[in-house]
């Protein structure tokens, strides 16, 4: 996709958000075989957003989910527990992809070139091919901050780096699975008043499983911070949310998540008068060569300014290495 393309689409905003998703619907029914299959088989009549057909989120396990014909630029897998099938997604655009992480992160803290970026990302780190790591690494070259650093194992240096980075006033992230930010937290309790912590989710099987407010009441009492910030977003997405309050997350114009009862995914409903809990289906305007509408195996809670939370999985779903805290 050309600049103008990009812009386009980071340029949807509410008055519009319908109409172009119907627009891309019609597009991937018609140039997603799979996705196409999918619609046929419900045999349902759209004609409005709360009509569109979503894609379980299981499907990118055992198929290529692709509109059109392509030789990927990137390609992304999920991480799972040891021996569990992987999610793939495979990007036709990295500049897409790279532009779209940009501006949802720049919407909510500002110009990527004011941060310092520091990521605690070990088991990503390990596996490759990780859309987070991608994600991170691209943030760290729009920051072009001497600072900048992936620690694996190393947290003595990690501590160090940030001592001295709050010592001089400077913005920074530290973005990590949430495993290792409560590791680091138990090794090096310290006030982090320059630093934004946030959690991309996952114990891995590392820790026990703790609900949200545990974590984050533990790092904010390790950190001296009034709130933890969290990360939503998966490999078959190509966009991110995130809850710069505690849990309420926040989409960008091209994105959109709803809710439907667990075992009914026609009771979509577009707008709410009051929050309502379900399963989470997410409209990615951006996932444009993949699948935009995916129905995902969180179970979440849809409030009626746009907001969001993610309460846990669903029980038959396995646990993937992104996945959010269980309630």
């Amino acid at each position: 996709m050309g600049v103008a393309d990009i812009n386009k689409i980071l340029e949807i905003g509410p008055d519009g958000f319908e109409a172009a998703a119907l627009d891309l619907y019609q597009f991937q029914y018609a140039h997603n075989p799979l996705y196409g299959r999918f619609c046929d088989l419900l045999g349902r009549r759209v004609q409005e957003l709360a009509s569109i057909p979503f894609l379980p989120i299981s499907f990118f396990k055992t198929h290529a989910v692709q509109t059109g014909t392509f030789e990927p630029a990137l390609r992304f897998e999920s991480s799972g527990t040891t021996g569990a099938t992987t999610s793939r997604h495979l990007v036709k655009d990295a500049a897409l992809y790279a532009a779209v992480a940009e501006a949802a992160f720049e919407r909510i803290y500002g110009p990527l070139g004011e941060w310092c970026i520091l990521a605690l990302l070990p088991s990503y780190l390990e596996r490759g091919n990780s859309s987070l790591v991608h994600m991170v690494q691209h943030f760290s070259e729009r920051s072009g901050h001497p600072g900048n650093g992936f620690f694996l194992y190393d947290q003595a240096a990690l501590c160090d780096q940030l001592r001295e980075l709050n010592a001089a006033g400077q913005k920074t992230l530290l973005i990590g699975v949430t495993y290792a930010l409560l590791d680091f937290a138990e090794a090096h309790p310290m006030p982090l008043p320059h630093t934004v912590v946030m959690e991309t989710g996952g114990m891995k099987g590392r820790r026990e499983e703790w609900v949200r407010p545990e974590v984050h009441a533990r790092l904010k009492e390790a950190f001296g911070l009034q709130g933890i910030h969290s990360e939503y977003g998966m490999t078959e997405l190509l966009s991110q949310a995130y809850a710069p309050e505690e849990g309420l997350f926040v989409a960008p114009p091209w994105m959109r998540v709803l809710v439907a009862d667990e075992d009914d995914p026609a009771s979509l409903t577009p707008a709410v008068s009051r929050p309502r809990t379900g399963r989470l289906h997410v409209i990615d305007l951006a996932n444009r060569w993949s699948c935009a509408f995916i129905a995902t195996e969180d179970i979440g809670r849809q409030h009626p300014d746009g907001r969001f939370e993610v309460l846990g999985r669903m029980d038959h779903s396995d646990v993937r290495g992104c996945s959010l805290l269980a309630v």
